[in-house]
């Protein structure tokens, strides 16, 4: 066989690819889907041809994300070069601005496309909701961690680019007459991605952010501070020598009192060599004046250790990046940092993600109740659109059965909150698993105890061998559509900027993921497919 041999492709598109193919099934589920909100942006009259196709478009999209390709560049040279993307096409090939400004528009569609699939998923009998597990994943946002910048950093950034703005105006003065439009600014000093604005918006951000942290010490420290009747809104570290120097305050009154009883009563006679006669202690040579005293000197100095901690610790302080403003430094597993988003991801026993929230927050605990009200929602949408069969089951577990989370949403309020019956994970896995094994040899009953505190009280229900055993379920339910998004779709980092867009391009990835998930658990098949429109 030589290159030059001609060869004609079939002219019938669908023999391109085997019947069994799971392309087809992609283009046929997401003809199931409502996508009414994308439709109504389409331009279908005026000058030129009319605009893509919506539903072509979000078919390449989930193909593509569903393989791991993100770039909308990428897409377009696959939608020229790959046999699948080509059939999607139907040999319109829509070139990258397009794709990448239709992905633009998610913020407005993509919760609504997520549900569509987790409805059609619901009508092929999947999303079981006995137990669902609750979890956090960092994702990569599309930005750099060298583009992170401190105050102080983005000042001198924006002062320089103010000069630079300056310069460039005085030279262009000169060069062409005040008031009069020349050349484009020099590219050190112009930027098409509005970087003055992001420097501006990460500035107020920080300034907010230190403002709010102020205000929370300084209510921190008038609660400490009113049990001493000494209310002042100092800082955290000064509480403490506050506290102490209101207590040598109270010891120095309390003495002055006794000593003024004493003279009164020194007013009538006094026998000689009784105790009345003796020299009393003043006020600042009393023991306990002496021992608040000496309390308050190790409270400061304590308070200048702490200080000069604080003055000298390990990092910059708070950041904002200068690409993408939203995004935050994210603690990863096994140490180190990313720059990125912390998605909340709901998982149902099937594995389908049923819920999901991209956050700007480092830690968990925060998001317990908002997910758990999505969860609620999400519970009733689908137990209405289940068969007949599944749908009683549902409905006779009142929706979620079980509701799993790990340690990083542990509180009071979140063990107290109404809702479904949940476990939440008091400490490390193998330290729960360590004190069920423990527990279970000493045929410990004290477990039962519900009048207990309520992290108490869950403590000791994870130390009893039916709370352990629904709890070992969590790592498979809540972990596993983490891997297969990063592994088996190998989305490990987001291709928008910006909150809104990349929480949009985060939640269609999770939709691409309960699609493909319905695809490969044998749920969704073209006789399935069939049987929903019949």
């Amino acid at each position: 066989m030589w290159r030059d041999q001609p060869f004609l492709l079939p002219p019938d598109m669908r023999e391109w690819l085997p019947a069994d193919h799971p392309v087809w099934l992609v283009i046929r589920a997401v003809d199931h889907l409502d996508t009414s909100a994308l439709h109504a942006g389409r331009r279908t009259g005026g000058a030129g041809a009319a605009g893509y196709d919506p539903d072509m478009l979000v078919t390449v999209l989930v193909w593509a994300y569903a393989n791991g390709v993100t770039s909308s560049r990428r897409i377009e040279a696959a939608c020229l070069a790959d046999v699948c993307f080509r059939v999607i096409c139907a040999g319109s090939v829509p070139d990258h601005v397009t794709i990448a400004r239709f992905r633009a528009a998610f913020p407005a569609a993509a919760q609504a496309l997520f549900g569509e699939v987790l409805v059609l998923c619901a009508r092929l009998g999947m999303s079981r909701l006995g137990t669902v597990a609750l979890d956090g994943m960092k994702i990569a946002a599309n930005a750099s961690v060298a583009a992170n910048r401190t105050e102080e950093g983005l000042r001198k950034l924006a002062a320089r680019r103010a000069a630079e703005h300056a310069t460039a105006d005085a030279a262009e003065d000169e060069l062409f007459g005040e008031g009069r439009r020349g050349d484009e600014l020099p590219s050190g000093a112009a930027d098409p991605g509005s970087r003055d604005e992001r420097i501006r918006k990460a500035l107020a951000e920080l300034e907010a952010e230190r403002e709010a942290a102020r205000a929370a010490r300084e209510q921190q420290a008038r609660k400490y501070l009113a049990a001493e009747g000494r209310a002042r809104g100092m800082p955290p570290q000064q509480v403490a020598v506050a506290a102490a120097r209101a207590r040598l305050e109270r010891a120095r009154a309390a003495r002055a009192a006794q000593l003024a009883q004493l003279q009164a009563r020194a007013a009538g006679p006094v026998m000689p060599g009784s105790r009345r006669d003796r020299p009393k202690a003043g006020i600042e040579d009393y023991c306990l004046v002496k021992a608040a005293r000496e309390a308050l000197a190790k409270a400061a100095q304590a308070g200048r250790t702490a200080a000069g901690n604080q003055d000298n610790r390990k990092g910059p302080g708070p950041v904002r990046n200068t690409t993408d403003v939203d995004s935050r430094l994210m603690p990863v597993r096994g140490g180190g940092f990313i720059q990125g988003y912390n998605a909340q991801n709901l998982a149902s026993e099937d594995g389908l993600i049923i819920a999901t929230e991209l956050t700007c927050d480092t830690t968990d605990t925060g998001w317990f109740e908002p997910m758990l009200a999505k969860a609620q929602d999400a519970a009733a949408l689908i137990t209405a659109h289940q068969p007949a069969p599944a749908a009683a089951t549902a409905a006779q577990a009142s929706g979620i059965g079980l509701l799993l989370a790990d340690a990083g949403y542990l509180s009071e309020h979140n063990l107290t909150i109404a809702g479904p019956d949940r476990l939440i994970a008091t400490g490390k896995h193998r330290d729960l698993e360590k004190t069920a094994r423990h527990a279970a040899a000493r045929h410990d009953t004290t477990s039962q105890d519900t009048a207990r505190a309520p992290i108490a009280a869950m403590a000791a229900r994870l130390a009893t061998e039916e709370g352990i055993t629904a709890y070992r379920q969590r790592g498979h339910i809540a972990e596993t559509p983490h891997g297969q998004i990063k592994h088996n779709m190998g989305i490990r980092r987001l291709a928008t900027r910006g909150k809104p867009k990349a929480a949009a391009e985060w939640t269609f990835t999770c939709a691409v993921h309960n699609l493909i998930k319905a695809i490969t658990t044998g749920h969704l098949t073209h006789q399935a497919l069939t049987a929903l429109t019949s």
